[in-house]
């Protein structure tokens, strides 16, 4: 049964649009204003979401971006008492699906709402299937240290346990993370990534916690943070390692209590988050060096995965060899290639610094000029130089 938000502050009009809809088959919630329903579809995700133009205390339009960056899939309705051709030109343009005047003509309304729950219907199994078809990679290999991984993640996916990934740049531990939330529970809920390392110290809190509007002054208009957006699903926090105190601090009090402050706000707002960590530091070694929480480090840690360098699995080459090679000449439209097995030996005794990382760009230098065999001479030329 479709899952129907109507957003207004005119209960005469939400009580008459749940009749007419739950008449139809609907299934409908109500919020009486803004934040109401942007609460609602923070924790709940609808199929379609009708909102009113002019509310008290937070404006419809302001409520449709803040229901763009929360839920960007979800079709939303606006609807007005009050409405001009401006108006709602400026409500499509920020990503409304459509626009509908009050009193809303019920024939309209309805085939408007059946071709919005239709095409968020199509996105979602347009998803699924792309999930299904390509998938998330596969975790090649047959050595003992996968085989333990893979085990250790069926184990502990359909938990909320917090994971703990460590290893090398380049093993693949955001492919472990990934598992774990398709495995998991939590799988139609969305998985968002955050790479610690690559934003800016000054950055990260408002990164992770959001920010209100004026809070600081590039802080032009509200965001929502990776946790409020990763709430029923899972964040995965890469390379935390690198993250500030200040920001481990609040994270912590995350984990604790399940709720957060945005930057220059005083609400508390509760999210509900599956934690997944990485690192490629030795995070006891950065607790005495006073660079990462001792007390974060055991919230985090309640599941330690390891995943080994690709020169401690050098069985599994091949197999990884043999997977690029399909995946990489089918984006390229081409037969795929083979290997000599000379070829492939030559390739077990490298030294791998940049892991599987490294494996796979090798493997598409050879693909790109080697022939239709890639023969230890090819290896040689191509890859023994820069390896």
């Amino acid at each position: 049964m479709p899952q129907i938000l109507i957003i207004d502050d005119e209960r005469a009009i939400r009580k008459t649009l749940t009749e007419i809809l739950s008449y139809e088959g609907y299934e409908v919630s109500e919020a009486p204003d803004g934040e109401a329903g942007l609460l609602m579809a923070k924790e709940k995700a609808f199929d379609a979401i009708f909102c009113d133009i002019k509310m008290p205390r937070m404006d419809g339009l302001e409520v449709l971006e803040k229901l763009r960056e929360l839920r960007p899939d979800t079709p939303v309705i606006m609807i007005s008492g009050h409405g001009t051709i401006e108006t709602a030109v400026e409500a499509v343009k920020k990503g409304a699906y459509d626009y509908l005047a009050k009193p809303p003509d019920l024939n309209r309304l309805l085939i408007t709402l059946r071709n919005a729950t239709e095409k968020n219907a199509l996105l979602t199994e347009t998803k699924t299937l792309r999930r299904k078809i390509y998938g998330v990679q596969e975790m090649i290999g047959t050595s003992a240290a996968i085989g333990q991984i893979k085990e250790t993640v069926d184990k502990v996916a359909p938990t909320d346990a917090r994971v703990l990934i460590t290893g090398e740049n380049g093993v693949g531990k955001e492919l472990v993370a990934r598992w774990i939330h398709e495995k998991s529970q939590r799988n139609k809920q969305p998985l968002v990534e955050v790479n610690c390392a690559a934003i800016p110290s000054d950055l990260i809190e408002s990164e992770l916690f959001g920010h209100e509007k004026g809070s600081f002054t590039s802080a032009v208009k509200q965001r929502i943070g990776k946790f409020e957006q990763a709430s029923g699903g899972t964040l995965f926090l890469d390379e935390i390692g690198d993250m500030s105190l200040t920001a481990q601090a609040k994270v912590l009090r995350v984990l604790q209590e399940g709720k957060l402050t945005r930057v220059g706000g005083e609400k508390e707002i509760s999210v509900d988050v599956r934690v997944i960590a990485a690192t490629n530091k030795n995070l006891l070694y950065e607790v005495e060096q006073k660079q990462f929480r001792l007390d974060l480090y055991h919230r985090l840690s309640v599941i330690i995965i390891h995943v080994p360098s690709l020169n401690d699995r050098k069985q599994d080459i091949p197999d990884l060899v043999k997977h690029f090679l399909q995946q990489i000449c089918k984006e390229y439209g081409i037969a795929v290639k083979e290997i000599e097995p000379s070829a492939m030996d030559k390739l077990q005794e490298f030294q791998w610094t940049g892991n599987i990382r490294e494996l796979r760009n090798v493997v598409e230098r050879l693909i790109i000029l080697s022939g239709s065999l890639i023969t230890k001479e090819d290896v040689l030329k191509y890859v023994w130089t820069s390896c």
